[in-house]
């Protein structure tokens, strides 16, 4: 393997990473190239694989003692269970639910509960995605103070600084956040702001389906109270993941039927499970670990360390890709070109302003095999604080570590193209 020279790590083995990924093999796709990732990622053949098998042999109610309903719960306690040990959790501090969104919601409600009659604020950022953001505002309905922490209106930074006074008076109890926005992409200091707020005595709950993709998060060294991922954004299928650790998850109401208070992981999903869907979760672990055996080989590593390694080749790649995309963008005058210019502070998750509506161009790179998007995706607060004409929105171009140079080099090639049209 070659290493690189700043970070003794392998690079990125393309061939196999994306040998691992049948879409890139698929006629119907061949000739585009996938820039929409921040909207939902391509999904790896072993969660696929998994996804098949469940659904030809085990399409059953899980639990019971005859053998497909057995393996059939088997394989989704090994989803939960593996899945865990990447972030680093007790297996029961990890639930599954139908959509980040819906976890957010029943989240909130349980916090409605814990604080009402109570002398409480909660705060929240204009950064985020409406999911971490509309139902913790919805909270002022109830008498709960909502506290908004404000972007800087120019470049969209989130800075802790400014949350300081937020927290002074004690009666903050949990503070809101995304670990990434899926608009300015820059990468918060998470496990910085989740100190601040243990130490005013407040929980925190970090959004983190921007992130996620570009590595699951090692939740000891962040600190986070709450963390929210959607599984389709991390190669997976379409199931919101939330990490609720055992301090928060005691205090606030149960959620779930009365018989399952008493189950970290069943007391915040009071719907059902998608028994195949939560199964083939256990996939993105398999990815996981092969991406680590093909790139460091067969040595003794715990799951939080493989999961460290491979984020880092993602993160090595991904930067690398990132920066000739915004020096790109940033020479350009005719667009505005929101969050962070250097590479290694962002996710590559890019959003521009332009001087025309958003839309129409990603449209015209279509025909370019470009695979983008226009709008606001969601992130209307952001957009607002920043100026930005949602009328025309933005133009987003986000990709993972499934992406070429040779994607980018042409992505640049059919922007310099359609903007000059």
């Amino acid at each position: 393997m070659t290493q690189t020279s700043q970070t003794l790590r392998p690079t990125l083995d393309l061939d196999f990473v994306r040998g691992q990924f049948p879409a890139f093999s698929s006629a119907a796709l061949q000739g585009q190239m996938f820039f929409e990732n921040a909207g939902g990622s391509y999904t790896c053949k072993p969660v696929i694989d998994r996804l098949f098998r469940f659904y030809h042999e085990r399409k059953v109610q899980p639990y019971a003692p005859y053998e497909a309903s057995r393996l059939g719960g088997a394989e989704m306690d090994e989803a939960r269970a593996r899945l865990a040990a990447l972030m680093g959790v007790e297996t029961d501090e990890l639930s599954f639910g139908p959509s980040t969104s819906a976890n957010t919601f029943v989240l909130s409600n349980a916090v409605r509960m814990w604080l009402e009659g109570k002398n409480a604020a909660i705060v929240v950022t204009n950064q985020d995605h409406e999911a971490n953001s509309g139902v913790w505002r919805r909270l002022a309905d109830e008498g709960i103070e909502v506290r908004e922490w404000r972007i800087d209106p120019q470049t969209g930074h989130l800075d802790p600084a400014a949350l300081a006074p937020l927290l002074a008076d004690g009666k903050v109890k949990l503070v809101c956040f995304p670990h990434c926005s899926n608009i300015v992409a820059e990468i918060n200091p998470v496990a910085e702001i989740c100190a601040m707020a243990r130490a005013a005595g407040a929980f925190t709950c970090v959004d983190g389906v921007s992130y996620a993709p570009h590595g699951f998060p090692d939740m000891a060294e962040l600190g986070a109270d709450v963390y929210l991922f959607s599984a389709y954004k991390t190669y997976g299928p379409h199931q919101g993941i939330m990490v609720l650790r055992r301090g928060i998850g005691a205090e606030l109401p149960n959620q779930a039927h009365f018989f399952n208070g008493d189950v970290l992981y069943k007391r915040f999903t009071p719907a059902g499970p998608d028994h195949a869907q939560v199964a083939a979760c256990a996939g993105m672990a398999d990815y996981v670990d092969a991406l680590y055996a093909h790139h460091f080989g067969a040595a003794a590593a715990s799951p939080v360390q493989r999961n460290t390694a491979v984020h880092g080749l993602m993160r090595d790649h991904e930067i690398a890709l990132t920066a000739p995309l915004l020096d790109y963008l940033a020479a350009r005058n005719d667009l505005r070109l929101i969050g962070p210019r250097q590479a290694a502070r962002r996710a590559p998750t890019l959003a521009v302003a332009l001087d025309r509506p958003a839309l129409p161009v990603a449209t015209a790179l279509a025909g370019h095999g470009i695979m983008a998007g226009g709008g606001d995706f969601y992130g209307v607060r952001p957009l607002g604080a920043l100026g930005v004409d949602l009328e025309k929105g933005v133009l987003r171009l986000s990709f993972v570590h499934y992406t070429t140079k040779a994607e980018v080099d042409h992505l640049i090639g059919a922007l310099d193209h359609v903007l000059k049209a």
